[in-house]
């Protein structure tokens, strides 16, 4: 058993300037470092943004020029690092929606290409088709991208768990029409309810950090990303992100990973019970 102090980077992205996405991310990173963190989480697509039509051409490969400034950065400040970022794939020139976990040496431990992409996204991206738990000196990580935690596909998570994740981490763009307001509830519990089932039923914590900022581009131009990121554990709602649609910020939480010792079809009497 471990407790891990994780860093939930809300990033301000604008589509199409990966210069000052990144320049921003490191300012999380550092900022994550500083308040003794062990790892960051970043958002879904933090170079391009989320289906911004210039990742289509300008998308980079893992590892890649844009990868590397991420492992720089963990190195830098001996920090692990989860993010996601467009990833070129020269073999069969598609382009892939991935996320990405790189150890405070600077290395990447696994790479994941997300599966459940929205039917709007198709042109943008191709569907993965792997899932791995990574064994760090953390526990056993797990990492799927935002609609993977949608109702229809939560057994992207349950998969993950019954491979052995002790924790899930999901970079994620969260969208919501532009004139929804802090008064509301931006994501009508469409992700924490399936966040918190996860956690419950495996008895693991569900971390996942949006963006921040209005979509420029796409299909989705004029929504915007709000954050209120979202942390759970088998307990409940460990924290959520500010409502905050105009800048970068950081918030923080200590979670404990532990081997709950359940496994095959022990975990399906858990479920179905």
């Amino acid at each position: 058993m471990k407790n891990i102090k994780i860093g939930l980077g809300q990033l301000l992205i604008e589509g199409g300037e990966p210069d000052r996405n990144f320049s921003r991310a490191k300012d999380l990173i550092i900022d994550a470092k500083k308040n003794n963190c062990s790892l960051i989480l970043l958002p879904e697509c933090l170079d391009f943004g989320w289906t911004h039509p210039s990742g289509i051409n300008n998308s980079k490969t893992i590892p890649g020029e844009f990868s590397n400034i991420l492992c720089d950065e963990a190195k830098k400040n001996e920090i692990y690092i989860c993010a996601g970022l467009t990833e070129k794939d020269n073999v069969n020139n598609k382009n892939y929606n991935s996320a990405i976990l790189i150890d405070k040496q600077g290395n990447i431990l696994t790479k994941y290409r997300k599966i459940n992409v929205l039917e709007q996204a198709f042109e943008f991206y191709e569907v993965g088709n792997k899932l791995e738990v990574i064994d760090t000196e953390f526990g056993k990580i797990g990492i799927n991208i935002c609609s993977d935690n949608y109702h229809d596909s939560i057994d992207i998570g349950y998969v993950l768990c019954r491979m052995g994740a002790e924790i899930i981490l999901s970079p994620s763009s969260w969208t919501v029409d532009y004139n929804v307001t802090e008064e509301m509830d931006p994501y009508k519990n469409k992700w924490i309810d399936q966040f918190l089932k996860i956690s419950k039923i495996f008895e693991i914590p569900v971390i996942s950090t949006t963006s921040v900022g209005y979509i420029v581009g796409g299909p989705y131009e004029g929504k915007k990303m709000v954050g209120c990121s979202i942390a759970t554990d088998k307990n409940g709602l460990l924290t959520q992100g500010d409502f905050n649609e105009f800048a970068s910020d950081l918030k923080i939480v200590e979670v404990e990973i532990k081997n709950n010792g359940i496994k095959g079809t022990q975990i399906g009497k858990k479920i179905y019970k």
